[in-house]
């Protein structure tokens, strides 16, 4: 299918609205033993976690908070590695399994805040962008869409060309899309807000923001194979 992209804009930030919630706040402070928890008022919580966790050395203050975010994805012993990892470097990049840089982006920024520092800083970007069909056809918009569609304005070296050359022509599946936009949000018509790493995308690579594309799925390249 044949699309029309127009980039609106690329915005820097450190914390993605949503991230944590009031009860993931109390709970952790449950996991801090912070004693009365449940009687605080709900704009002291914040404080008082941050507070509780500063009691912690900072890798002992990771495995409590790695255990409550991912407990059922990571074991023990990952979980150990990891908490001693993160103090130096950027493991929502870094780690092997794409799908859990979200959640340790959320752990790593929650715990750079805490202790104002001593955890790596890192940014994400939002992307607001259109997307269209040029000939008016009907579809569906996806993660893997939007990548396919997205690449096309980039330069040669982003590493989403470099690493998924043959997913983003469609020769291959592309189920890494899932983990590498965290957020996909439609706007209004045609207009959609995607978050992802600044490991996938800067705002820099970006070299053209309204192009034409052809965005080749899976199962077409292989019906034609």
């Amino acid at each position: 299918m044949q699309f029309l992209v127009k980039i609106n804009n690329v915005k820097n930030t450190d914390e993605l609205e949503g991230s944590w919630s009031l009860s993931d706040f109390k709970e952790l402070l449950n996991r801090f033993e912070v004693p009365d928890a449940d009687t605080l008022k709900e704009n002291e919580v914040k404080d008082f976690l941050f507070m509780a966790i500063n009691e912690f050395e900072p890798r002992e203050a990771a495995s409590i908070v790695l255990d409550y975010k991912l407990s059922d994805h990571l074991n023990e012993g990952q979980i150990d590695n990891i908490s001693l990892e993160m103090l130096e470097e950027k493991m929502a990049e870094k780690y092997t399994e794409i799908d859990l840089h979200k959640p340790l982006f959320e752990v790593n920024q929650l715990l750079y805040k805490a202790y104002n520092g001593k955890f790596p800083h890192i940014q994400v970007n939002v992307i607001d962008l259109e997307i269209k069909s040029k000939n008016g056809e009907d579809f569906e918009i996806d993660k893997e869409l939007v990548l396919k569609a997205l690449v096309h304005g980039l330069s040669d070296n982003n590493l989403l060309l470099r690493l998924f050359g043959d997913q983003l022509e469609g020769k291959v599946p592309f189920p890494e899309a899932e983990g590498i936009i965290w957020e996909l949000k439609g706007k209004e018509a045609d207009r959609y807000e995607m978050v992802t790493s600044e490991k996938w995308l800067t705002k820099d690579e970006v070299e053209k923001t309204e192009f034409e594309c052809e965005v080749v799925p899976y199962e077409e390249a292989k019906e034609e194979n």
